[in-house]
C-alpha cells in the first residue's frame, strides 16, 4: 500500500502557509505604510477662554474678555504630491474677542498669523521645502508622531519661534477616550519686534518705536492619542507683551490668559477622528496579523496532518483471472 495526499490537504496546507506569511507582512510592511499623515487634510480647531487683551480703540489693556482662537489647517495636495514624501499643510491662526467675531475677513481679527508647515508623512519630522514658513524645528507641531512614547517631546511653539519641552504626565480621558498627557511652560522670552507709537511703551516723545515683543506661556497641556499622535485636547496660557527697546519690564500687555482650551465640539471631533484612524491602524497592525497567524497555524497543522496520513491505495493493480473463461473459437 502507498499513501497519496488528497487535494483538500494540499489546499489547506498551502492556504495556511500563505496566512502565516501574510501575518508579518501586514504588521511590518503594510502598517508602516498605512501610518502616514494625510495631504488632503481640512480641519478646524477652536479654543476658548478668558483673559486680558489690548484694545486698539481704547489704547489700553481690557481685562475679563472672552477670547476665541481659531486654527484652520488645509493640505496643499499639489505641493505635497510634487514633494514626494512630504505633507504640506497651510495653517492660519486667528485670535478674536467678542467684538471682532464674527469676522468676514480674518485680517480683521485681533491677531492673524498664517504659516506653512511641511513634514515627513511617516515620521512627522519637519521638512524644509515647499515654501515652508517659518523655519519649523522639533519633533511635533499640531500633532505628535505615530506611536507616541512615554517620554518628553520637543514641541514647536509658533508664538515663541522655537521649541518647548513637553513632559509626559501619565494618561487622561477626553470625552471618555484615553490619551497620553504632556505638559510644559514657557518662560518670558523675546519673540520679535513690532513698530508701535512711542506712547504705547511709555515713550511719548517718540512718534514710533520698534518695540520688543515678549512671549511667555503659563502652561501648555496636551492630551494625545497614542497610536496616531492626534491631539485630543489642547490647553494654552499665552502671555504677550511689549517692552521699550532694551527695557527690563513690560510696558503693555497685548494678550494674557491662564487658560484657553479646545471647545467641547473640537474635543469630540478630535476623539471621533482618533478612534477611526486608530481603529484602522490597529486592525492592520494587530487584529488582522494575529488573526492571520492563528488561522494560518491551524490550517497548516490540519493540512500537514492530512498530508502525512494521506489516502491508502494498493501498491499494484490486480488483473482479473481469465483462466476459467472459455475461449470462443
Amino acid at each position: 500500500m502507498r499513501r497519496t495526499a488528497s487535494p483538500l490537504s494540499l489546499i489547506l496546507l498551502g492556504l495556511g502557509t500563505f496566512m502565516l506569511v501574510l501575518a508579518p507582512l501586514l504588521a511590518w510592511y503594510v502598517k508602516p505604510r498605512a501610518a502616514v499623515n494625510p495631504i488632503d487634510i481640512d480641519i478646524t480647531a477652536v479654543y476658548r477662554g478668558t483673559g486680558s487683551v489690548f484694545d486698539t480703540e481704547q489704547v489700553e489693556t481690557v481685562p475679563d474678555q472672552r477670547i476665541t482662537v481659531t486654527q484652520k489647517v488645509r493640505g496643499d495636495v499639489e505641493d505635497s504630491e510634487r514633494s514626494g514624501r512630504a505633507a504640506v499643510w497651510d495653517v492660519t491662526t486667528t485670535v478674536d474677542t467678542d467684538k471682532t467675531l464674527p469676522a468676514a475677513d480674518p485680517h480683521d481679527a485681533l491677531d492673524f498669523v498664517p504659516h506653512r508647515w511641511v513634514m515627513d508623512r511617516r515620521t512627522t519630522k519637519p521638512v524644509h521645502c515647499c515654501g515652508e514658513t517659518p523655519y519649523i524645528e522639533g519633533e511635533a507641531y499640531l500633532k505628535f508622531p505615530f506611536d507616541v512614547h512615554k517620554r518628553s517631546y520637543q514641541w514647536w511653539d509658533n508664538s515663541l519661534g522655537s521649541t518647548v519641552t513637553l513632559h509626559y504626565r501619565g494618561t487622561r480621558k477626553v470625552q471618555g477616550y484615553t490619551g497620553y498627557r504632556f505638559t510644559g511652560m514657557v518662560a518670558p522670552a523675546k519673540a520679535g519686534t513690532r513698530l508701535v507709537p512711542g506712547a504705547v511703551v511709555g515713550l511719548p516723545d517718540r512718534p514710533q518705536v520698534l518695540a520688543e515683543e515678549w512671549y511667555a506661556n503659563h502652561g501648555l497641556d496636551l492630551v494625545v492619542d497614542q497610536r496616531t499622535g492626534r491631539v485630543l485636547y489642547a490647553q494654552t496660557g499665552p502671555k504677550r507683551t511689549l517692552r521699550a527697546p532694551g527695557a527690563k519690564k513690560d510696558a503693555v500687555v497685548l494678550l494674557d490668559s491662564s487658560k484657553i482650551a479646545f471647545t467641547t465640539e473640537t474635543q469630540k471631533k478630535a476623539v471621533q477622528l482618533a478612534k477611526r484612524d486608530s481603529g484602522q491602524l490597529r486592525m492592520v497592525g494587530e487584529t488582522l496579523p494575529i488573526g492571520a497567524a492563528v488561522t494560518g497555524f491551524v490550517l497548516a497543522v490540519v493540512g500537514g496532518v492530512l498530508v502525512v496520513r494521506g489516502r491508502q491505495r494498493p501498491d499494484t493493480t490486480e488483473t482479473p483471472d481469465t483462466s476459467q473463461v472459455p475461449v470462443m473459437m
